[in-house]
């Protein structure tokens, strides 16, 4: 977990105020280490009073700004997720669980890609999640 002051200096290195709304939503993703949508952020900090338009606002902004990063996770609305650390996602369609995973080796098969392609020069970066079941569910 992230202190405030650690908080405070990622908003600040990003270009950003330290308000109190963004280090609330920040804190969310610190303290959690998973990805989260607005809904789920907005229901963590309804007692703050901050609302749900300043989240949708915040989360976009820090999206732009390289703060965090929007996670395709198959859910019904967008997933936003800290953006440090090269990883990925295996997500359980029964239960939703997700688990980070970073040993993704793709780079043979990035540079087997861009050798192949009419188009492309090279990759700059990638995204991969599984979907599959938990032990849990199976």
């Amino acid at each position: 977990m992230q202190s405030e002051l650690d908080l405070k200096k990622i908003v600040h290195d990003h270009g950003y105020k330290a308000t109190p709304q963004r280090l609330a939503i920040l804190s969310v993703f610190s303290k959690n280490h998973r990805p989260f949508s607005a809904e789920e952020i907005y229901k963590k900090l309804k007692k703050t009073g901050t609302d749900l338009v300043t989240i949708y606002r915040t989360l976009t902004s820090f999206e732009k700004g390289g703060v965090l990063k929007r996670v395709d996770l198959r859910k019904d609305s967008v997933q936003f997720e800290l953006a440090h650390g090269h990883h990925h996602h295996i997500v359980c369609t029964i239960c939703g669980r997700v688990e980070d995973f970073d040993d993704c080796d793709l780079e043979t098969v990035t540079k087997k890609i861009v050798s192949k392609s009419a188009h492309f020069k090279s990759i700059r970066e990638h995204s991969l999640e599984l979907f599959g079941v938990c032990r849990k569910c199976s």
